[in-house]
C-alpha cells in the first residue's frame, strides 16, 4: 500500500481524487491520505464524501505564494519536504489552481515521488492577452518533460500520470478502435473532426467579476478548464489513425473568442434587471464599471480552426467549439449551488469524426439536469446518462462492412480489471485515479498507462497554440499560431496502442 499526499483539497478534490483515493484504500491500494492546502482554504479535518459515506481528511496549511514562482518558497517546501518525511509519503495527487500545478510537479520529481496531475497540464496568468505567456504554456511542459526523463534516470519507477478522462472512456475506446480497424485496411488517416462541449455556465455580469473560483479574472477560461480534455482527447483519436503512415507533424491554430465583456453585448444590466427580479437591487456595479472591471478577463467561449499537417501538407482539419455561455438549466437570480458545479450546469458534447470515403462516426452525449421528467428513460436523449456512437461505414466499396450501427450506452458498457466501466465521466475518473494505484503497487506496466504525461505534448501544443492565437488577436497581430508537434525527448515510454484496451 502507497502513502498518497494530495496539494490542493479544493472542491473538485473533494468530489473527485479523495472518494476515489478512499476507494484505494478499500481495496488495499492505498494506506494513509494526507491533504495540503494555503492557510485559510480548508480546514485542518476536511470532510468529503466517499463510497462508503462522510470522513475526514487531515490537511496540513501552507503559506499562500504567487502563481508566478518558478521554485518553491523555502517556508513551503520545508512543509511538504517534513510531511514527505513524517507521513512515508509515496506519490503526490497535484490538484490546485492550474497555474500551479507546474511547481508542485517540478518539486515532486526532485523528490522521486510519482504525480497524479490535474488537468490541465498548467497555464500562465494572463495567456489569453500575453503572447509571452500563451508560448509558455508549451516551453513549460516541455521543461517538465525533461525534468520527467531525469527523474526517471534515478528512479526508473516514477511515473506522471495526467487525470484526463476521456481516455479511460468507454466510447472512446471504441471510437479508436474503430478508426484505427479502417486505417489499417484502407491507408486513410482521420480527415476531419467537428467536436463541440457546452455546459451551460450561466454567471450573471456582478458574478462574473466577483467569482475567482475557476474565474476570468486570472486572463484564461474555458480552454485551460474543461478545454483541456478536448486538446487532449482530439489528437488521441488521431493517432489511432497512425496506422495509415499518414502523420502530423504540425498544426495550425486559429480562435476566435467570447470574453466577459463581451457578454455584455448579448445581455446588458438593463436586459438583466427585466430578466430577474430583484438583480437591479442586488448588483452593485454600473454597466461602465463591469466594462472597465472585465478588461482582459480570459475566453467564456472559443471556436478553434485547427489544421494538422505532414510535411506541409494538410493531413486533418478539425473545428473545436468550446462554450461555457450555452444551454443551461439556471432558473433563479441567486445560485442554488456553486457556480461553477451544479446551479444549473448541463453537459453537452458532440464529435463527428470522418475517414475519407470510407467512414463516419458520430458521438453525442446530450444531457439534461437528472428529475422526475428523465427517470422513466435516463439513458435516452435529454437524459442525464445519454450517450450514443452511430457508426457509418462505405459497404459499396467494402460489402463486408456493416452501413449503420448505433451504439447505446449498454453497448458501451464493458469491463475493466473484473469492474464494470460504464460509459460515464464520473466513471472515468474514477479509473484514471485506479489506474494510477494500481501502477504504484506494481500492478501495471508503463506501458500500459493511457495517460503518460509523455503522452500530452500535441495537447499542451494544442493549448499553447490556441492561447497564443488569442494573445497575438488582443495584441494587433495575425492570430494565427503555427507549432511544431515533436516532442523535446527522444526517449519516451511507447503509449498504449491504438486498438489496445487494457483488460478487455
Amino acid at each position: 500500500m502507497k502513502n498518497v499526499l494530495v496539494i490542493g483539497v479544493g472542491p473538485h478534490a473533494r468530489r473527485s481524487h479523495l472518494p476515489a483515493l478512499a476507494a484505494g484504500q478499500r481495496d488495499g491500494l492505498v494506506g494513509t491520505v494526507s491533504g495540503v492546502d494555503v492557510l485559510g482554504a480548508a480546514s485542518v479535518l476536511t470532510v468529503f464524501d466517499s463510497d462508503d459515506g462522510p470522513r475526514d481528511l487531515p490537511v496540513t496549511p501552507i503559506v499562500p505564494f504567487s502563481a508566478g514562482e518558478q521554485t518553491l518558497p523555502d517556508a513551503v517546501r520545508q512543509t511538504l519536504d517534513g510531511l514527505v518525511a513524517r507521513r512515508g509519503i509515496d506519490a503526490v495527487v497535484v490538484a490546485t489552481e492550474p497555474t500551479f500545478h507546474m511547481i508542485y510537479a517540478r518539486w515532486a520529481l526532485e523528490r522521486g515521488l510519482s504525480v497524479l496531475l490535474d488537468k490541465p497540464l498548467g497555464v500562465r496568468a494572463n495567456a489569453s492577452t500575453d503572447p509571452a505567456q500563451a508560448g509558455a504554456i508549451l516551453t513549460d511542459v516541455e521543461d517538465l518533460l525533461t525534468r520527467y526523463e531525469l527523474a526517471r534516470r534515478h528512479r526508473p519507477d516514477v511515473v506522471v500520470s495526467v487525470q484526463s478522462q476521456r481516455r479511460y472512456h468507454p466510447a472512446f475506446w471504441q471510437l479508436r478502435d474503430l478508426i484505427a480497424e479502417v486505417a489499417e485496411t484502407t491507408g486513410c488517416p482521420v480527415t476531419s473532426v467537428q467536436s463541440f462541449h457546452g455546459d451551460g455556465q450561466w454567471r450573471l455580469p456582478d458574478e462574473l467579476l466577483d467569482l475567482d473560483y475557476h474565474g476570468y479574472n486570472r486572463g484564461y477560461g474555458k480552454c485551460a478548464h474543461s478545454g483541456y480534455h478536448f486538446f487532449d482527447i482530439i489528437p488521441w483519436l488521431l493517432a489511432a489513425g497512425d496506422a495509415s503512415g499518414k502523420i502530423a507533424d504540425a498544426v495550425r491554430v486559429h480562435a476566435e473568442v467570447t470574453r466577459p465583456i463581451d457578454l455584455l453585448a448579448q445581455l446588458g444590466v438593463d436586459d438583466y434587471e427585466r430578466l430577474f427580479d430583484g438583480f437591479a437591487a442586488r448588483n452593485r456595479y454600473t454597466e461602465a464599471e463591469l466594462r472597465n472591471g472585465l478588461h482582459g478577463f480570459g475566453e467564456v467561449d472559443a471556436s478553434i480552426s485547427l489544421a494538422f499537417t505532414g510535411a506541409g501538407r494538410t493531413l486533418t482539419l478539425v473545428t473545436l467549439n468550446l462554450f461555457h455561455n450555452g444551454f443551461s438549466q439556471r432558473g433563479n437570480l441567486a445560485p442554488a449551488a456553486a457556480l461553477y458545479k451544479g446551479n444549473g450546469r448541463v453537459r453537452q458534447e458532440t464529435h463527428i469524426i470522418q475517414q475519407g470515403p470510407f467512414q463516419a462516426l458520430h458521438l453525442h452525449s446530450l444531457q439534461t439536469l437528472e428529475d422526475d421528467s428523465c427517470a422513466d428513460d435516463r439513458y435516452a436523449t435529454g437524459g442525464d446518462r445519454h450517450i450514443e456512437v452511430h457508426v457509418f461505414r462505405n459497404d459499396r466499396f467494402r460489402p463486408g462492412w456493416k452501413p449503420y450501427t448505433r451504439l447505446g450506452h449498454d453497448a458501451l458498457t464493458t469491463t475493466v480489471d473484473g469492474r464494470i466501466a460504464a460509459p460515464t465521466q464520473q466513471s472515468s475518473r474514477r479509473r484514471s485515479v485506479h489506474e494510477f494505484l494500481l501502477y504504484l503497487n506494481g500492478q501495471r506496466d508503463r506501458h500500459q498507462m493511457r495517460s503518460d504525461l509523455t503522452t500530452h505534448h500535441t495537447a499542451a501544443a494544442l493549448m499553447a497554440g490556441t492561447y497564443l492565437s488569442m494573445a497575438h488577436r488582443w495584441s494587433g497581430a495575425s492570430p494565427e499560431a503555427t507549432l511544431s508537434l515533436t516532442p523535446p525527448l527522444a526517449a519516451t515510454p511507447a503509449p498504449v496502442r491504438a486498438r489496445e484496451v487494457i483488460g478487455r
